[in-house]
């Protein structure tokens, strides 16, 4: 009886502990913290292994991902859809870019509401993120060529009240 309350316990105290051990046992970088796919083809595992079944593969470099958990060389990832599950850190970049969310969002010549139109840019277009200045509504972005700024509630990639210069 002793041994198998023992062994509960062990398991109890494990089972609130890997989280925390997820998190510290990695890169020691922030998390959450926003990342980019390296590779046009990456899997993404159900678990922090090759062991663990593949549950999706990405097929666009330089799509946006946000880390949200490690473990040794692996990362637990979220999509901009709220897809979640592991990567090996060797098929991310730390390059920072983002997706447009939901409609078409236009991209302006300033950070100002009225300013001139520079494009349009349709609903999961990826680009590379340039700035995002503190305390602004607006970043400023590229996308094939087109630079200027979009708000911040447009696009996904980059954390609320996050500033990067």
């Amino acid at each position: 009886m002793r041994v198998a309350l023992a062994l509960i316990f062990s398991l109890f105290i494990l089972s609130h502990t890997l989280p925390v051990l997820a998190q510290v046992s990695g890169s020691g970088l922030p998390l959450p913290r926003f990342v980019s796919l390296r590779a046009g083809e990456v899997n993404l595992r159900s678990g922090p292994g090759v062991q663990y079944p593949v549950e999706w593969v990405y097929r666009k470099s330089g799509l946006p991902l946000q880390v949200i958990a490690e473990y040794k060389t692996w990362r637990k990832v979220s999509d901009w859809q709220g897809s979640q599950g592991w990567v090996h850190q060797t098929m991310l970049s730390s390059k920072r870019n983002f997706i447009i969310t939901g409609r078409t969002r236009t991209l302006l010549a300033k950070k100002e509401h009225n300013a001139r139109s520079v494009a349009r840019l349709q609903a999961n277009v990826t680009g590379r993120l340039i700035s995002c200045p503190e305390g602004s509504e607006f970043c400023h972005i590229e996308v094939e060529g087109f630079e200027g700024w979009l708000k911040r509630g447009d696009f996904w990639g980059v954390l609320k009240g996050e500033s990067l210069e």
